[in-house]
């Protein structure tokens, strides 16, 4: 099965442009910006040639490079293909814009080498086959990142965030490296599909899936690790880019690849529920009170993040897949079109807000928006679906129910209310047809969402009225915000309630001599 390894030429392609430009790191380096855009395109190509590949032979492992289960070995399959086409996308296009963003900069072929080895290494790890490829790989990614947010050297809060995410990404990795030891030792192999295929509820594996979540929540940004992440803004832009849609994606792929791993765990899946959720609600309230567009982005991504960790604890993969796919291009177009959203926004016309609901109307606005989620639900089949995935379903209907209830005031015109109305429509309506597309695609490769037992639905009910207090109380904001307790707490949420100070306490001077 030699067309198994066509998957590694990405990568190669791109270290070899490492290569490249660690002769010649400074300014204008010649042809070596186009030659890393060719590089990241082809790339890109194989990426997409193996999703061919994959679809035309079915899923596999290749044999390994290497002997004693230590080497390279490439699994192709659904997750992975949809991540190297993923992130081989993204890196042409940031490669792309940062040839002409970073013309000028005095270590601009320094740039472009480390922007290489980093999206080598990503690809890398969404291919590994074996538990010690993705050990290194996790690892290699961390250390390729570190000298890309360090590009500025001279500036005070790059390098106080660089060490900061360092102390993180080693707790990851010793959390990761346990338990590949742990998994090696119950199954007698590194092959990951064949731990996946024989994964079993005992104490090992058990623990093993415990730090396995420690790994990802800390790559992935959770509470209350999470500070570094609203602090690397003193990178370039492109850095921002290819960090926010691919690096930080990195704890959710873990979550999916070992899904069935995690499965086995229900106290651990439990954990990821909680934190998940609440590091959402926390990164979203404080993101709506950030004034700087970078850094409310930053809060988006912990927020965003924060959500896809409920998915996977939720144990729904394949919606936490498309996730990571969607928010990957979102926010990559976001961070690249952040100076002209500033001048986009500056020139928008300010009329003031169209109209303010009252109480009453918030509470129509949210029961219709249930009832157009239980009538789209009904005509697509609510038979097959899981429990876990109708709530989340539930849980993105109350952020359709904000817009339902501006359309419901008494002073909104009537174009408004028939916008929001189909604004609502099409949000349910989308959810159940990519549901269905993500399950069938990942068939097979993903284990089914199992029938939730008491302590799920104790989540799922504790979910459902916290993010649909945090709806309701953002709803009728208009009719509370003149409170004096509502800009003590606008000054709270702004500064995300202290958890960062508290964190860089808590590490005192260790991240200060930290340097990688």
């Amino acid at each position: 099965m030699v067309y198994l390894f066509l998957p590694l030429l990405a990568p190669l392609i791109l270290l070899a442009t490492a290569f490249l430009a660690s002769r010649n790191t400074g300014l204008r380096p010649g042809n070596l910006p186009k030659l890393a855009e060719g590089a990241a395109f082809a790339a890109f190509l194989v990426s997409a040639l193996s999703a061919v590949v994959l679809v035309a032979y079915g899923p596999g492992t290749s044999a390994l490079i290497g002997a004693a289960g230590v080497g390279i070995s490439i699994r192709l399959d659904a997750v992975s293909a949809i991540m190297l086409v993923l992130v081989s996308f993204i890196g042409w296009v940031v490669m792309r814009f940062s040839a002409t963003y970073m013309d000028g900069e005095a270590r601009q072929g320094a740039f472009v080498g480390w922007m290489s080895a980093a999206l080598a290494a990503v690809l890398l790890l969404v291919m590994s086959g074996n538990l010690v490829q993705l050990l290194l790989a996790w690892g290699a990614t961390s250390l390729a990142l570190h000298q890309l947010l360090l590009f500025y050297p001279d500036r005070i809060t790059a390098v106080r965030a660089a060490r900061k995410k360092a102390v993180t990404s080693r707790l990851s990795e010793i959390a990761l490296l346990f338990a590949v030891l742990l998994l090696a030792r119950a199954y007698g192999t590194t092959d990951i599909a064949t731990i996946l295929g024989a994964a079993q509820p005992d104490l090992l594996t058990m623990i093993a899936a415990l730090l396995i979540a420690g790994a990802a929540v800390l790559a992935s940004a959770q509470f209350p690790a999470h500070g570094w992440l609203t602090e690397v803004m003193e990178a370039p832009t492109p850095v921002s880019a290819l960090l926010h849609a691919g690096v930080i994606n990195a704890g959710g792929f873990l979550l999916i690849r070992f899904a069935d791993v995690m499965l086995v765990a229900p106290g651990v899946m439990a954990l990821l529920v909680m934190l998940g959720g609440f590091t959402a609600l926390f990164g979203g309230l404080v993101m709506l009170t950030q004034p700087a567009v970078k850094t409310s982005l930053a809060w988006s991504t912990i927020a965003q993040m924060g959500f896809m960790v409920l998915q996977c604890g939720l144990a729904l993969f394949p919606l936490a897949l498309l996730h990571i796919a969607a928010h990957s291009l979102y926010k990559a177009h976001a961070f690249l079109s952040a100076g002209e959203a500033v001048n986009n926004v500056a020139a928008i016309r300010r009329p003031g807000p169209v109209a303010v609901p009252r109480g009453g109307k918030v509470l129509q606005a949210f029961a219709v928006a249930i009832a157009i989620y239980g009538v789209v639900g009904l005509i697509f089949g609510f038979d097959g679906k899981s429990v876990q995935s109708i709530a989340l379903g539930m849980i993105l209907i109350f952020g359709v129910a904000y817009l339902l209830a501006q359309g419901f005031a008494d002073t909104a015109p009537a174009a408004l209310t028939r916008r929001t109305a189909i604004y609502a429509t099409a949000t349910s309506v989308s959810y159940f047809l990519l549901q269905k597309a993500a399950a069938h695609v990942t068939a097979g490769t993903l284990p089914a969402t199992p029938a939730p037992g008491p302590l799920e639905w104790a989540l799922i009910i504790l979910a459902l009225l916290s993010f649909g207090t945090v709806a309701l109380a953002q709803a009728t904001f208009p009719l509370w915000a003149s409170h004096p307790a509502a800009a003590g707490l606008r000054v709270h949420l702004s500064n995300g309630l202290y958890a960062n100070a508290i964190f860089d306490r808590l590490l005192g001077g260790w991240s200060k001599r930290s340097t990688l």
